[in-house]
C-alpha cells in the first residue's frame, strides 16, 4: 500500500507576539537575525525526484493545494514588505517548483520593488520560455537543480522520464539574457555520485557555479539512510584530486555552502554540508509556505498561521509583532542535534517550503 504523507499545517498554532520596538531588527534564542525569506508559491512539481516528492507518496492519487488556498501575489508582497522592514537582505521565490504557479512574473516585478536581492530556485524544465519576461520583471538571479548531465542518470533521478537537454537549454536561456546562474545537485550515493566530475567538467569556466548538497532526511516520505548520504568532504576530495582546488572566503555572513575556488583561476565549486557539518549556528533563514504558515526551519515539524491574521484584517503592526515573537522564540538548531530518532520524525515536506 503506498503511504500517504500530507504537508504539516499550522492553523491550529497560537501566534506568539512581541511587544519591543517595532524599528528594532528580531534576534532568535541563539542571537540570529532574519536575513533570508524563502517564499514558496506552490506545492506542486512537475518533477518525482526521489529526494523531494517521491512517486509512492506523491503519485496521482495525491491531493495538492487548491488554488484559493495559497497566498496572492499582493499578499505574498505584503508578507516580503514586512520582512524586509524586519532585516531581511534576500528573497528566495521556490516550491514546489515555482514556475508551475500562473503568471509568476507578475509576483517577480512586486518583489523586485523591494531594496532586497531578489533570487529564484527552479527545476529548469519551463526556463527556456520564461527567463526573458522573468529578467525584464527584475529578477537578479536564478539556481537550477540539475543532479546528472548524463540522461539517463538525470531522468532516474526526475523519475518523470524528462530529458536533460531541456533543462540545460533553460540555463542557456537565463544565462543569454543576463541572469547569473547557480547549478544545484543533490548527490545520493550509488545513485548520481558518478555525475559529480562530469558537472564539474561541463560547467568548469562557464561562469556558472556548482553547488554539491548532501542529500537531507527533509520531510517524512524518502526513507532517508545516512549510508546514502555523500559527505561534502568526499566530494571536495573526488574534485580536487583531478581539478585542484582551494578554500575561498564566503561570501557573506550566514552563508550556507562553502567556496572552493579552482586554483587555475577559471571558476568555483561549492558544498552543502547540512548533515555532516552542520551550519545551524549562522542560520538566518526563514521560510513561508504556499498558503501562508512560517517555518523557522527547513526540518520544522510545526508552523506559524500568517494568513489568518492577512486575511483577518489585521494591520502591519499586528502582522509585524506576530512575525518579531515567532523569530524571538526560535531556538531551532536541528543539523547540530540530529540522531536516527530526529531523522525519523514527522517533519515538513520539502516540496512544500522549498530547499
Amino acid at each position: 500500500m503506498n503511504k500517504r504523507v500530507i504537508p504539516i499545517k499550522a492553523g491550529s498554532l497560537i501566534l506568539p507576539s512581541s511587544t519591543g520596538p517595532l524599528d528594532e531588527a528580531p534576534v532568535d534564542t541563539l542571537g540570529r537575525p532574519i536575513r533570508d525569506l524563502r517564499i514558496s508559491v506552490t506545492d506542486r512539481c512537475n518533477f518525482r525526484c526521489n529526494y523531494c516528492m517521491p512517486k509512492t507518496v506523491f503519485n496521482r492519487d495525491f491531493k495538492f493545494m487548491p488554488h484559493d488556498s495559497l497566498l496572492t501575489f499582493e499578499e505574498i508582497e505584503r508578507v516580503a514588505r514586512l520582512f524586509v522592514d524586519q532585516g531581511v537582505e534576500k528573497l528566495r521565490i521556490t516550491g514546489g517548483e515555482p514556475l508551475m504557479r500562473k503568471h509568476l512574473e507578475r509576483l517577480i516585478e512586486k518583489l523586485a520593488r523591494l531594496p532586497v536581492e531578489l533570487t529564484l530556485t527552479t527545476n529548469g524544465s519551463l526556463l527556456a520560455r520564461k527567463a526573458q519576461s522573468f529578467k525584464d520583471a527584475g529578477l537578479q538571479r536564478v539556481t537550477v537543480s540539475l543532479d546528472a548531465l548524463d540522461d539517463p542518470t538525470f531522468r532516474k533521478m526526475n523519475d518523470v522520464d524528462f530529458p536533460v537537454a531541456e533543462v540545460l537549454a533553460g540555463i542557456e536561456a537565463a544565462a543569454g539574457v543576463g541572469l547569473p546562474v547557480k547549478i544545484n545537485m543533490v548527490v545520493k550515493r550509488g545513485v548520481n555520485d558518478q555525475a559529480i566530475l562530469p558537472v564539474v567538467r561541463h560547467f568548469k569556466g562557464s561562469g556558472h557555479i556548482v553547488r554539491f548538497i548532501e542529500y537531507m532526511d527533509v520531510g517524512s516520505s524518502l526513507g532517508w539512510k545516512m549510508d546514502e548520504v555523500v559527505p561534502s568532504r568526499e566530494i571536495v576530495d573526488l574534485i580536487n584530486a583531478e581539478l585542484p582546488i582551494e578554500p575561498a572566503n564566503p561570501n557573506y555572513r550566514g552563508e550556507v555552502a562553502r567556496r572552493w575556488r579552482f586554483k587555475d583561476g577559471s571558476g568555483e565549486i561549492g558544498v552543502i554540508s547540512s548533515v555532516t557539518e552542520a551550519f545551524c549556528s549562522s542560520c538566518t533563514r526563514l521560510r513561508l509556505s504556499p498558503e501562508g504558515s512560517l517555518y523557522t526551519c527547513l526540518f520544522a515539524q510545526g508552523g506559524h498561521d500568517i494568513r489568518q491574521l492577512l486575511r483577518g484584517g489585521a494591520d502591519d503592526e499586528t502582522i509585524t509583532r506576530a512575525i518579531q515573537g515567532i523569530w524571538q522564540q526560535r531556538g531551532d538548531r536541528y543539523s547540530e542535534i540530529r540522531t536516527a530518532d530526529t531523522a525519523a520524525a514527522r517533519k515538513v515536506e520539502m516540496h512544500y517550503i522549498g530547499g
